[in-house]
């Protein structure tokens, strides 16, 4: 959306209502060939895997007893999760989604819709071509509907009929966007279980970035955030999902999208003035090595015999 869309990213590209859906159509695509062709020519041999890691929060509508912003909310999952996962794990894109932009597509006197079909074919060719699915998570939105106007540009953000809101006492450790909501995981995690078949899953990406740079380099914020989010995936592994492993994002810090290095994201303090780029350990690297000595939390009552 913000290389093709918005042109925040690079490419820098702004076409709007399509720019994003033709993108995605090809990665889809791609992703599907480079998976037969591992498959048909070396798995044999490596007995390797290949997978598709996507990022994606989680949306909690507003008011769980009411069926317009539940349905909005299966909306917000769908125009993000399921819009790459449905087709590698079902075999085409979300109902949803092809309700909704054909359905506006076809208010703005196009003969098509803006999202693009997949043939026959192609629908059996993508279909399973993931032995993992990698799963980047950050944080969560409440979600409600919302109808644009139909003169409005149209565009992928505006499509789904949907507005994010946030709970202003979540803790936001990080940059404006990035709420603490750990429980947001345990049901992304569960949704793709029921959704998808229980697939293997990564956790690929997960992680804060800290607002100012504390001297002492003390990032109680990550400790909280990562205490947090990792318990959530211990508990949705007792829920029966099959998470496999997990990713702290990130080690270092690190060049991050249009915001350079001004968002630091790493275990890791590095300082970009030396030419040497010195790196020093933050307070979450004792944390987080105690919590993979221990393979889970260590026990503050545990005593040494």
């Amino acid at each position: 959306e913000k290389g093709y869309e918005t042109g925040e990213h690079a490419p820098g590209l702004k076409l709007g209502g399509c720019g994003a859906y033709k993108a995605a159509h090809h990665i889809i695509k791609t992703h599907a060939k480079v998976w037969h062709s591992y498959n048909n020519t070396w798995r044999r041999e490596q007995r390797g895997m290949v997978g598709i890691s996507l990022t994606s929060g989680w949306g909690e509508p507003v008011d769980p007893h009411s069926q317009t912003d539940r349905d909005a909310a299966e909306r917000y999952i769908q125009f993000h999760l399921g819009w790459f996962a449905n087709p590698i794990y079902r075999g085409d894109y979300p109902e949803v989604m092809k309700n909704y932009v054909g359905k506006k597509s076809a208010q703005q006197g196009l003969g098509t819709s803006r999202l693009p079909t997949f043939s026959v074919q192609e629908k059996t060719y993508i279909k399973g071509t993931s032995d993992f699915l990698g799963i980047g998570h950050f944080t969560t939105r409440y979600v409600l509907q919302k109808n644009f106007p139909f003169l409005q540009v149209s565009s992928y953000h505006t499509d789904p009929d949907l507005a994010e809101l946030v709970d202003p006492n979540w803790p936001a450790p990080g940059p404006k966007w990035l709420y603490a909501v750990p429980w947001g995981f345990r049901r992304l995690l569960n949704f793709i279980k029921t959704q998808y078949g229980n697939p293997l899953i990564y956790v690929t990406e997960n992680g804060v970035s800290e607002t100012a740079q504390c001297t002492q380099l003390c990032d109680e914020g990550r400790i909280q955030y990562l205490k947090g989010y990792i318990n959530e995936i211990l508990k949705a592994l007792n829920d029966g999902v099959n998470v496999k492993g997990y990713t702290a994002w990130s080690l270092l810090d690190k060049f991050e999208w249009n915001k350079g290095f001004s968002e630091k994201f790493g275990l890791y303090h590095i300082d970009f003035n030396n030419k040497n780029k010195p790196r020093y350990p933050k307070a979450s690297v004792d944390y987080y090595k105690k919590i993979i000595s221990a393979n889970g939390f260590p026990n503050p009552r545990e005593v040494m015999s």
